[in-house]
């Protein structure tokens, strides 16, 4: 059977399988089966959000349907961010929390991301339950492409309207939950632009920057259901950058679709990633007496330069497969206190075992605020490396070492690269691509040695 839940749930074009609306019926359905099979619960919690793309209402009323036909209650929280949906599934005691999103990807993708009460994404017994009860149910879709535009303006087969003032409610609740996080930083004298991504965090951060006492420039903050991502947020930093500029601002932050990741732009209008972030957060962890055992979790991708700045202040930096789903696995194992990926994807584990895009931007304003700096002087201590990524599409994924003229090429790199540069040599996990990442002090010199191995790489794979 096709697998079809990924390191971030189910995702693929609306409309079409898997992310049609009997598809996501099914998976509504399968969802409250399985925790009244498991549980002591006649009737399964669920609480359910989406974020701004056209076809998240539709789809959420059809996940909510299936759920509430096999017994379930369902409470819909409307737009909200992913880490949103995952607070609430715990401060409320529900069983699961669900996220209509596709989070950075274009309009016409959306996705089914499902939390467990403790804020962790399903385990793979359960993803397996509902992949089985969809394939059993050979999953056609019941509505044509054409169909699908209409879904947005009517009720699925009968799913009541939200209930607003219960909305407003849930959505206000973890408005308070940010503020709690803020507690007494004040932002008065503070001139931020904050790049909502026409996304899930249109409403919400305005309100929490503006409560804070900033002097707020919000941009992208009209959603029409097509434009979320649409050339701005945090794929897109240009116009961020220009406006931080423009506006001679302090401080700026960009969110994604569904704001589970923040990047940054300091007064200088340059980018702090985060890898940056995370140099940033680990120094005041550390600081401030909190940072369990010394230790940052980042991923394969994250740039030496971060390595070498924390070990700099004796911290040591742990590398884990590419996805927030191993940050966390990570995290757990080793328990550290703070880990993420150069996306901006943070997770500080005593706080939430879910990033949230919001939350980190208050951490960082608390360390500017604390050492009373610039951001551009909090980060100026990582100095990146050059990392040039190259993309070779191949026929089939053979392991490197299986091929010999692949691997007799990166041991020769590796050899040269020494202790100044890195070779990483992966497949992607959702494409047929090998994935080519070299850093060293000469971007020249890296630039032409990846596309070297990428012309080895196609030689060997391609079709």
């Amino acid at each position: 059977m096709k697998k079809l839940f990924g390191t971030d749930g189910m995702r693929g074009v609306a409309g079409e399988f898997p992310l049609d609306a009997h598809t996501v019926y099914i998976a509504g359905r399968a969802l409250a089966r399985h925790f009244k099979r498991e549980s002591d619960s006649a009737a399964p919690r669920f609480v359910i959000g989406r974020d701004t793309r056209k076809s998240g209402a539709w789809l959420e009323a059809a996940f909510a349907r299936g759920a509430r036909e096999a017994g379930a209650h369902v409470e819909s929280a409307g737009v909200l961010t992913t880490p949103g949906i995952a607070f609430l599934c715990g401060e409320m005691r529900m069983d699961a929390g669900i996220v209509i999103s596709a989070s950075h990807n274009p309009y016409e993708d959306n996705g089914v991301k499902i939390f467990t009460r403790c804020g962790r994404k399903l385990d793979d017994r359960i993803e397996r339950f509902i992949e089985a009860e969809i394939h059993a149910a050979h999953a056609p879709a019941l509505e044509t492409n054409e169909d699908k535009d209409s879904n947005q303006n009517r009720n699925t087969n009968g799913v009541k309207d939200a209930d607003a003032e219960t909305t407003r409610a849930l959505q206000t609740k973890y408005l308070d939950y940010l503020f709690g996080v803020a507690g007494d930083l004040r932002l008065d004298g503070l001139s931020i632009v904050a790049d909502c991504a026409n996304g899930a965090a249109y409403d919400v951060a305005p309100k929490l920057l503006a409560r804070l006492g900033a002097q707020c420039h919000i941009i992208n903050a009209t959603p029409d259901g097509r434009n979320i991502n649409h050339e701005c947020g945090s794929l897109h930093l240009e116009v961020l950058q220009r406006t931080v500029r423009e506006k001679r601002a302090d401080f700026g932050v960009a969110f994604d679709g569904d704001a589970d990741r923040a990047l940054f732009v300091d007064e200088r209008g340059e980018i702090v990633d985060g890898d940056a972030t995370l140099w940033i957060l680990a120094k005041a962890l550390q600081t401030g007496g909190a940072f369990a055992h010394n230790t940052v979790v980042a991923t394969v991708m994250s740039n030496i330069g971060l390595e070498r700045a924390l070990s700099s202040r004796d911290i040591k930096l742990v590398r884990a497969a590419v996805g927030d789903k191993y940050v966390l696995e990570e995290l757990m194992r080793t328990g550290a206190a703070l880990g993420g990926e150069q996306s901006g994807h943070i997770i500080l584990p005593g706080e939430s075992l879910v990033g949230d895009g919001l939350r980190t931007m208050l951490h960082v304003l608390r360390a500017m605020r604390a050492k009373d700096e610039s951001l551009s002087s909090l980060a100026r201590e990582f100095v990146r490396y050059p990392q040039i990524l190259v993309n070779v599409r191949v026929r089939d994924k053979r392991p490197f070492d299986d091929v010999p003229a692949i691997a007799r090429a990166a041991r020769e790199i590796e050899s040269a690269l020494g202790t100044n540069g890195r070779l990483l040599l992966r497949y992607s996990g959702t494409e047929s691509l090998a994935r080519v990442m070299i850093e060293g002090a000469d971007v020249g010199e890296i630039t032409a040695t990846a596309h070297d191995l990428a012309n080895i790489i196609k030689a060997e794979l391609s079709a």
